[in-house]
């Protein structure tokens, strides 16, 4: 239960909007709230800046319609229009080039349909994949402005003409967070206008973050490193949050993420922490006294994910190889029904070490693209207690099993977690801040390891 929000306030259209506007429209509100005969006062953001880069969901959808291959970022660039246009030659609309309520709703249609009737392709399930509706809107931030007195930022990035940067402001005071007869409250400021619009107001976001309070950038887009707006944020925030499930061309944004980490950028990745449980359990296969040496003996390593993001896969591969300390030194990629990544390491005694990711194709893919299916460590020493298998599902377990050989290996299904959910691990992150030590020395291997197929 809350307190009546006030109605949104459109400020400005269509000329970009200015921050005494923005500020004026807040001290509006707050003067609303308190004008009332309980004497309730509000009292504003006290606890952290939360800025969301959410893009309109014009390129993510022509992508899972086959119509767009380049990043789904929110610049509409020449292959953007170039889609664009397609699609609209293909629904038999004006073609302009250009996006628009009408034309989003006619592209929705069409991919509720093509995904109902079975029609997407291979790459456009991949692209579909990441298409995550439910996480548009203020579902999330309502649910973290109830537990957090913050200030929220969306900037909404759009693909059109440049018609200035508009503005909306509102609060949202939870009687939850009601203390005697005081109210605290979370503020929303939304910026809606293309990507060189929100570039070009970029001082005046700086300037709506909370002095002395930390600030999160939660990017929900393709990286952009050389977007000016990307580079503004990411290097005044305290963290900036990423989810590489959602990457259109996982390997090499993986990389810009290690890049960006060797920048000291401070980077939290939401598909690190879906590998958590999967981690915790792999350390404590190895903790019994009997096993601590047996971890040593590991010289294969397979696993299977869900086929179309390999970014999982290979930042666990990258966690267990920095932690053993091997040095990846050949790459091969083989594509078909199974992509397979094999990977060649060696450890500090020049002992090679074998792994092959596969990425395995499901009718039934879950929430998140890419998710790890089952994960075996062994080794061809048959007399070395080391073979571990992890899996998610019984089919899982079944493939890892059926390689035979003398070893026994001990099985664990990995239970998957309510928290592994976006909006849980946002919250999560919103907790904490600053580098993560284990993140980045995984990063780097990981990063190690795409530079070997860059070089193929």
């Amino acid at each position: 239960m809350t307190t009546q929000t006030p109605p949104l306030v459109s400020l400005q259209d269509p000329k970009d909007v200015s921050i005494d506007v923005i500020e004026a429209e807040l001290r509006s509100i707050w003067q609303s709230y308190s004008d009332n005969e309980d004497g309730i006062v509000a009292t504003r953001a006290t606890s952290f800046t939360f800025i969301v880069y959410e893009p309109e969901p014009t390129q993510h959808l022509l992508a899972a319609l086959g119509f767009y291959t380049g990043p789904v970022d929110g610049i509409a660039g020449p292959r953007t229009v170039a889609a664009i246009k397609s699609a609209q030659k293909a629904y038999d609309m004006e073609i302009t080039g250009k996006s628009n309520q009408e034309f989003i709703h006619k592209l929705q249609t069409e991919f509720e349909q093509a995904k109902a009737n079975g029609q997407l392709n291979e790459e456009q399930k991949v692209a579909a994949g990441s298409y995550t509706p439910d996480l548009e809107g203020t579902g999330i931030a309502d649910s973290i402005a109830a537990s957090n007195p913050c200030r929220i930022i969306t900037l909404c990035p759009t693909v059109g003409e440049d018609e200035g940067v508009k503005a909306q402001v509102s609060a949202y005071c939870p009687i939850n967070k009601r203390s005697q007869n005081t109210l605290i409250c979370c503020e929303y400021i939304t910026l809606r206008g293309t990507a060189a619009a929100l570039e070009r107001v970029g001082g005046i976001i700086s300037e709506l973050t909370i002095s002395g309070l930390p600030t999160f950038v939660w990017w929900k887009a393709s990286p952009e490193p050389e977007y000016g707006l990307f580079k503004r944020l990411a290097s005044q925030g305290d963290t900036l949050v990423v989810d590489s499930s959602t990457f259109s061309e996982p390997e090499g944004q993986l990389v810009q993420l290690g890049q960006m980490l060797e920048q000291n950028i401070p980077l939290a990745d939401l598909n690190w922490a879906r590998l958590s449980p999967w981690q915790e359990l792999t350390a404590a296969a190895f903790d019994p006294p009997e096993r601590r040496n047996a971890v040593l003996e590991i010289d294969r390593v397979t696993v299977d994910y869900e086929k179309g993001n390999p970014t999982q896969a290979l930042m666990f591969l990258g966690w267990v190889a920095s932690r053993l300390q091997w040095k990846p030194v050949s790459y091969e990629q083989e594509d078909g029904d199974y992509n397979i990544i094999r990977v060649k390491f060696l450890n500090n005694e020049q002992k090679t070490i074998e792994a092959e990711l596969a990425g395995v194709p499901l009718a039934d893919w879950g929430d998140v693209l890419g998710d790890l299916i089952s994960i075996k460590l062994s080794s061809t020493n048959l007399q070395a207690d080391c073979c571990t298998v992890l899996c998610s599902g019984t089919t899982g377990c079944m493939r890892m099993e059926a390689s035979g050989g003398a070893q026994a290996c001990r099985i664990e299904q990995v239970t998957s977690l309510a928290d592994q959910k976006t909006d849980q691990l946002i919250q999560k992150q919103l907790q904490r801040w600053g580098a993560d030590a284990l993140y980045e020395e995984s990063i780097d291997v990981t990063m190690g390891i795409l530079k070997l197929a860059q070089n193929n």
